[in-house]
């Protein structure tokens, strides 16, 4: 998917939502598998959002079913609604032949359009996903949580990591193949972002459960072609506990991120 695709979508749906699959089974309404539940929820939200963001990590902890579960999920996605953005939210961050497999199983054995990367070793954990034209690795620049002050804000060159990791990170790549993940709780470094990054999508985490407003993101984030893929996970699908949960993650998923 070319960003004029993704930014047309976001124009015609007038939304940036990514709707994270962070599907938890303890959480869900009893009497359901996963998959079902995963279903229900994108047949409810599909008309609201731009994109889903399965988490890699509630499937994996299921085993082989839960990878199962996660391939039969995107083949939903890309038989019934094929304009959707899919990211896999893996937080892979190795080298090599290693870094290579991990792109072709997320780009080729499951056709994701995006990875999600952990940048610490270096350009080498990036560069085999800028291999295959229409998809995307997006790097974890400046994350929402509470300790991303351990590492993320310290000095490098009289600035900031996050800031120099992005900075690198465009060096070797272009808006056609690169995203980079920036938290809603950090809303107020958004337009400093921009300044140095202004033609990249940003992913953005944090919004809901986690406390970042979408409408503050919106205000600061946004570029020319709005440039923000804006999650929002235990917000939406468990909008409800109960026989309405669809219904109820519909209805969040229309009042977050709009346009």
């Amino acid at each position: 998917m070319t960003p004029d695709e993704l930014y047309a979508q976001i124009r015609a749906k007038r939304s940036c939502l990514c709707v994270g699959l962070d599907t938890d089974p303890a959480k869900m309404p009893e009497g359901l598998d996963v998959l079902t539940f995963n279903k229900a929820i994108i047949d409810a939200t599909a008309p609201y959002c731009v994109a889903y963001k399965p988490n890699l990590a509630f499937y994996e902890a299921m085993g082989l079913e839960g990878w199962r579960i996660l391939g039969q999920t995107v083949d939903y996605l890309r038989s019934r609604y094929p304009e959707q953005f899919l990211i896999a939210d893996a937080k892979r961050g190795d080298i090599g032949n290693t870094a290579k497999k991990y792109a072709e199983t997320f780009f080729g054995s499951f056709d994701f359009d995006a990875v999600t990367l952990s940048p610490y070793m270096g350009r080498e954990t990036v560069e085999p996903f800028l291999q295959y034209p229409g998809r995307y690795a997006i790097v974890v620049a400046l994350s929402s949580n509470r300790s991303a002050a351990d590492f993320q804000y310290a000095e490098n060159g009289g600035k900031p990591l996050y800031q120099s990791v992005m900075e690198q990170c465009m060096e070797i790549s272009s808006p056609d193949n690169m995203m980079f993940v920036v938290g809603a709780t950090k809303a107020d470094r958004l337009r400093e972002i921009r300044a140095f990054c202004p033609d990249n999508f940003l992913l953005v985490p944090g919004v809901g459960a986690q406390g970042g407003s979408a409408e503050e993101v919106i205000a600061a984030g946004a570029n020319s072609r709005c440039g923000l893929l804006i999650n929002s996970s235990r917000g939406i699908l468990y909008a409800s506990s109960g026989p309405d949960f669809a219904e109820k993650a519909a209805a969040a998923a229309a009042a977050t991120a709009r346009l």
